[in-house]
């Protein structure tokens, strides 16, 4: 990637137009979609933090409708409306989104990279990171934290242990939504105190039941009430809640799995390292995950020869950023020592085009970057450089 270094000016519009050069030199298109954007898809596919922090909206014809929150989404419709759909293609954007955020403006300045179509995905997503890490450098901060996960091997050991769907499904929840996934495992283990209620005979009737059988039958009997929907769930809501309430009465998280997933959960170090506990792990539990520790193998690799000093990466396999379509690598980069908010984050995400609308699955990566955080984060760096200099 050719390197344009920052110009020598306040504030981040200068900033930001030189981020946007040097990203269309490394061969990104720019992108420029429609503030208004239908709300269903980020209803049904952002995570919780952007879901209830929506600017929501109705045409006349009672569609419902939202400002921007996020530029992934609609970076990516526009994507498959083109010519280019299912072809290699990456996009840069830079532009105003939308959110409700307690004590901040509501509306902001968002810049970022989507990379559509790749085959390569270690590769690709080492070059995100890379991305990502020459964008805080061109803002003049180079003393970053930067923090990995990968979401697709907490999926796999789920997908490898002998766990009820339900569980499984519930697990998901608890990673993806960012909760206190130990707490909850600990409450998986404990027995359920027998408590009559209501719904005793259908949960009863669900017991054993599959997902597809306990949605056909809360869907029957709704019909039969005439409702579609229990204070605000939907039916497909209210037939995993009844499932998920079913699966546990009939006995508790096994303790092996427990232990399996508690271990997993606290591997934590430079990817290196991370990698070798996670294949003692799993070979001490008699888990197959190969494809998807070869996958992060392979990622290491192709960061290590992107230039990437791998004894700065921190790699946790709890990390989750709390988006509901990543699919793989995540990561986020941090002031050093200072900042709960990432000044850039993204990651893998193959499933969204298909939910999306796409007949073929495309994958798909990119990252996001804070500009007033960046702008701020470096005003806040050279102020202490300022300091230091005067003593």
């Amino acid at each position: 990637m050719t390197k344009t270094a920052a110009p020598r000016a306040t504030g981040s519009a200068a900033w930001a137009d030189a981020l946007m050069l040097s990203f269309a030199e490394a061969g990104y298109l720019k992108a420029e979609p429609a503030i208004l954007q239908p709300a269903e898809p980020f209803l049904d596919l952002s995570g919780e933090d952007i879901r209830k922090s929506l600017y929501l909206t109705t045409d006349p014809s009672g569609e419902e409708l939202c400002l921007r929150p996020d530029l992934t989404i609609p970076v990516a419709r526009d994507y498959l409306a083109s010519a280019r759909a299912g072809q290699p293609a990456g996009f840069c954007y830079l532009g105003a989104v939308f959110r409700y955020r307690n004590g901040f403006p509501s509306e902001f300045q968002q810049a970022g990279i989507e990379s559509f179509g790749r085959q390569d995905r270690a590769a690709a997503d080492a070059e995100m990171l890379a991305l990502g890490l020459e964008a805080t450098a061109a803002f003049g901060l180079t003393d970053i934290d930067i923090r990995t996960g990968d979401v697709a091997l907490f999926t796999a050991l789920i997908d490898a242990l002998d766990l009820y769907p339900v569980w499984k499904r519930r697990l998901m929840k608890d990673f993806n939504r960012k909760v206190d996934l130990e707490k909850d495992l600990g409450r998986l283990t404990l027995a359920e105190v027998p408590v009559r209620n209501e719904y005793e005979g259908v949960l009863a009737a669900l017991a054993g039941s599959d997902r597809k059988a306990a949605l056909a039958l809360v869907t029957d009997l709704m019909s039969i009430a005439g409702a579609t929907n229990v204070g605000g769930r939907s039916v497909t809501e209210i037939a995993d809640r009844f499932l998920e309430q079913s699966t546990l009465k009939g006995g508790a998280l096994p303790r092996d799995a427990l232990a399996i997933l508690k271990g997993f959960l606290a591997i934590t170090g430079t990817p290196d390292d991370a990698l070798a506990k996670l294949r003692l792990l799993t070979a001490a539990a008699g888990l197959d995950l190969s494809a998807a520790l070869d996958q992060l193998e392979s990622r290491i690799g192709f960061m290590a020869a992107r230039g990437i000093d791998l004894s700065r990466v921190s790699f946790s396999t709890s990390f989750g950023r709390g988006v509901d379509y990543y699919t793989g690598f995540e990561f986020e980069l941090h002031r050093r020592g200072n900042g709960v908010e990432p000044l850039v984050a993204g990651g893998r995400y193959d499933g969204l085009l298909s939910q999306l609308g796409s007949e073929q699955p495309i994958p798909a990566v990119g990252f996001s970057i804070w500009i007033d955080a960046l702008t701020q984060a470096c005003s806040a760096s050279a102020a202490t450089g300022l300091a230091g200099s005067a003593a």
